[in-house]
């Protein structure tokens, strides 16, 4: 578990985002929300019918009401809807939003994307100004691994290759996702120190990329090289 305890108001607590139609009760953000103290949901509304800018709403006034860091877990089209109030928004680097997970993120642009996903788009391709993971399948129906790696890119995130394992939601089989939990501490113990104060750009790229890269290490390449380590987890670099 991560070193923040719920009952310190100096630590970030983690506010999950789903995408299209909720997160029902077998999806990790659901099982997340039960059993983290520190976890909830942005309740955003209009799960079938999504707008942008009332997603984006929603989710400011979530952010703003937090009254603590915060660090968003974000699932398919709840990752466009980060991107796009990282967009507006307009935040200062590391506050209030002090990391994000960003977890099969949906591409939008793609001439096969649903109506209801227009509206999202063009997917904003700025540096968002926190830290931030981008894991994705290999074999994922919303979005190619290629075209995912590039939207990592263009955000300045940690990429991480989960493999073949569909869309990352219930119907995938992961349960409560225990590698995503990993991943999701190492984000929590970079977005800010013991003290409970924001790491400056330089401290949280440097600690994001050595934390997320054991995690992605231990649990999806098990006893794996250093070397094939590298080929799964990939630095973008990010201009933080």
């Amino acid at each position: 578990m991560t070193i923040f305890s719920p009952i310190d108001d100096r630590s970030p607590i983690i506010l999950t985002v789903p995408g299209l139609g909720g997160s029902g009760p077998s999806h990790w953000q659901t099982l997340w929300e039960q059993s983290r103290p520190d976890t909830h949901r942005v309740e955003l509304g209009m799960w079938d019918t999504p707008h942008r800018n009332a997603w984006v709403t929603k989710l400011d006034q979530a952010i703003r009401q937090a009254q603590a860091p915060v660090v968003l877990a974000a699932h398919s089209l709840g990752c466009l809807a980060v991107a796009w109030w990282a967009t507006l928004a307009g935040q200062t680097f590391g506050t209030p939003v002090a990391g994000a997970l960003l977890v099969a993120p949906a591409d939008v642009d793609r001439d096969s994307a649903p109506a209801e996903l227009h509206a999202f788009r063009p997917t904003p391709a700025t540096l968002l100004p926190f830290p931030s993971v981008v894991v994705a399948s290999s074999d994922d129906p919303w979005m190619s691994i290629d075209r995912s790696e590039d939207l990592a890119r263009g955000w300045g995130s940690l990429f991480v290759d989960a493999g073949p394992q569909g869309h990352l939601n219930a119907a995938s089989g992961i349960g409560w996702w225990e590698e995503g939990q990993a991943l999701l501490d190492r984000l929590l113990d970079t977005a800010a120190e013991r003290s409970g104060s924001v790491r400056t750009t330089a401290e949280a790229r440097s600690l994001l990329a050595v934390h997320a890269t054991d995690a992605a290490q231990a649990h999806y390449l098990g006893n794996a090289s250093p070397k094939a380590a590298q080929k799964t987890i990939k630095s973008t670099q990010a201009h933080w």
